[in-house]
């Protein structure tokens, strides 16, 4: 079994892992090309963002009719239906609208007029790089994950003040789940079909609510900070387990963070809530009696003892015995192997000491005694 200070190192070289890899897909070519095209598009007020909303919740990416054929090389659809935003009308006050306005400045809004701009689904054209080029949200199923979604949810409304329930997508907005600080509710989009991805959103808003609740401590990051620093614990969480969800989660944090200095100082603060998640994935895992292969980091085995080695033969033929997933049977039993080559090594080395050290003793011999013992 690996020591305290294994699983510490293991834990901290997750976390650390994550953070390369982030930074690595930041670094590349395409990822700089999404942040050139986000820059092309207008920053909406609360109040439009709104408005879109109630015209169009499909939108996407909007731009005027215009702007999408200069700066995109698109043209909209024949036919489509504008959406409407407000824009501002601002006049230059004079003296006398200033005093009746109570105001010394210079210009003021008088005004809105609605101004027509369409989704990137009513336009055709060249390719428009999206979030969804780097969130991959097709992750392969994992069996068992469904279980461990389950004990989690329960254990969180059973034993803490968390609040854990589910939804349709459809009322989600786009979302797989949300945490609600003012009540202390975590809400998870519950006809999900990805049952890993449904695991990595539970770690996602639980994360949220270690480090984003009304009393945390990080309560009033900005929300890059807080999405790069959730989904990154979710990342190391289902990492833990086995499930590499990078396809969703690294693009995920990039398309959030951004910059490098938000993705390090963001990712410096998670390491006590990925410790928390993690520990209290592995006493789950250990209740239901699932996969305690991959929740371990890859051990040298020349290091361990030789009761070491007896040990964990014996408790990965029980494993072996107890799993019934193929896939993590096949996992131990490459491990069985593993440990079973590492014990045969030692024994053929000690055999072959023995044999330098008792020259007058015949090697078949020994051979043979070693065989009758086995």
């Amino acid at each position: 079994m690996p020591s305290k200070a294994d699983v510490k190192a293991w834990k901290a070289q997750l976390v650390a892992q994550a953070e390369q890899q982030i930074l690595k897909l930041t670094d590349s070519d395409q990822f700089k090309q999404y942040l050139n095209t986000l820059a092309k598009f207008h920053q909406y007020s609360a109040r439009n963002i709104d408005l879109i909303y109630a015209q169009n919740p499909q939108a996407t990416q909007v731009a005027g009719f215009k702007q999408w054929q200069t700066d995109f090389n698109r043209t909209v659809n024949k036919g489509a239906k504008a959406i409407r935003i407000a824009a501002p009308i601002i006049k230059k006050l004079t003296p006398a609208d200033q005093k009746r306005l109570d105001t010394t400045d210079e210009r003021a809004i008088v005004g809105y007029r609605y101004l027509p701009i369409f989704d990137v689904a009513q336009t055709s054209g060249d390719p428009v790089l999206s979030a969804k080029d780097f969130v991959k949200e097709n992750l392969a199923d994992h069996q068992n994950v469904t279980s461990l979604y389950n004990a989690f949810k329960d254990y969180l409304n059973q034993q803490t003040d968390l609040q854990v329930s589910e939804a349709p997508l459809a009322k989600l907005n786009g979302a797989k789940g949300y945490f609600q600080p003012s009540t202390n509710k975590i809400v998870i989009g519950g006809d999900e079909p990805d049952n890993a991805l449904k695991l990595k959103t539970l770690y996602h808003e639980y994360a949220h609510s270690q480090l984003h609740g009304l009393k945390a401590a990080f309560k009033d990051r900005p929300r890059a900070y807080q999405e790069t620093q959730a989904e990154a614990v979710a990342y190391v969480a289902m990492q833990n387990i086995g499930v590499d969800t990078s396809n969703y989660s690294l693009g995920y944090v990039a398309t959030w963070a951004k910059d490098k200095a938000v993705i390090h100082s963001a990712l410096s603060e998670i390491q006590q809530v990925s410790n928390k998640v993690i520990a209290l994935s592995d006493g789950l895992t250990k209740q239901l009696g699932l996969q305690e292969v991959q929740k371990v980091p890859e051990h040298d085995l020349k290091k361990r003892s030789a009761q070491e080695l007896n040990q964990s033969y014996q408790s990965l033929q029980q494993q072996i015995k107890q799993a019934t997933d193929p896939q993590q049977k096949a996992e131990l039993k490459n491990q069985l192997n593993d440990v079973h080559q590492e014990i045969s090594n030692r024994t053929q080395k000690q055999l072959q000491d023995f044999v330098r050290q008792n020259p007058e003793v015949k090697q078949p011999e020994i051979m043979n005694n070693l065989q009758q013992r086995r």
